[in-house]
């Protein structure tokens, strides 16, 4: 998959100059071109850009500013007449900082190092999105049910009762098996009967936790720690 590119800068002859160097390069694809930021900013909130080829001496808005003031998720390669704001730059996390003239040789280095780290990323991502879900046997049928989507569980005997934002699924296994296979980092026994979502908690009151349409209490015994984990970090303080 080709590497997405916006270039943004005021001097016709650098643009053209970025455009040949993106076209002779096979794992570049240009996608727009924008003599100024404020012109880039439609480009940004798309999505759609992997590397913005970023000048910093332009009209409107200079290049430090822009990446400021602006949440951008693309890889910035810094291309400037000026080696004054190199300290700034990677300051605010640019990945490369190229000084014109430019040679193709040094372009190629930075659009390299820019597949390697944006690659990088998408494989974690793809990891992350493999490890966001399990299956469980309902109904003589194997379901997927989604982290996110699922609300809390409550034990019933040798079943559990599993409630997500559309349904309740019941299973054939303990509330201590289902206990030690899901996240603790997203789960947390809070009664012997109950594990929650701490995602899920819309508010808590005395030792009832109000997820989704339910009303679940927290064991006193279990209270110091479920709250721990509920709030850690996460309560604005007076």
């Amino acid at each position: 998959m080709k590497l997405k590119c916006l270039i943004i800068d005021d001097e016709p002859i650098a643009r053209k100059v970025l455009r040949e160097f993106i076209e002779d390069t096979d794992f570049l694809e240009l996608i727009a071109e924008a003599e100024n930021p404020v012109k880039a900013i439609s480009w940004i909130h798309s999505g759609t850009i992997d590397i913005i080829f970023l000048d910093i001496n332009m009209p409107k808005m200079n290049g430090v500013d822009f990446i400021k003031h602006l949440k951008i998720d693309a890889a910035i390669i810094i291309t400037t007449a000026y080696s004054d704001y190199a300290v700034d730059a990677y300051t605010l996390d640019v990945l490369d900082y190229l000084v014109k003239p430019i040679s193709f040789e040094r372009f190629l280095k930075a659009c390299n190092k820019a597949s390697e780290v944006i690659n990088s990323k998408r494989t974690s991502s793809m990891a992350d999105n493999k490890n966001d879900h399990f299956f469980i046997k309902c109904d003589n049928q194997i379901e997927r049910v989604f982290y996110h989507d699922l609300l809390y569980a409550e034990a019933m005997l040798n079943y559990v009762m599993l409630y997500t934002h559309s349904k309740k699924m019941m299973v054939y296994m303990t509330i201590k098996s289902l206990e030690e296979q899901l996240p603790s980092t997203l789960f947390i026994k809070v009664h012997k009967s109950f594990i929650v979502n701490m995602s899920k908690v819309k508010s808590i009151e005395g030792n009832v936790l109000d997820v989704g349409t339910a009303k679940i209490t927290i064991s006193q015994n279990l209270r110091e720690k479920v709250l721990n984990e509920i709030l850690k970090g996460k309560i604005i303080k007076r």
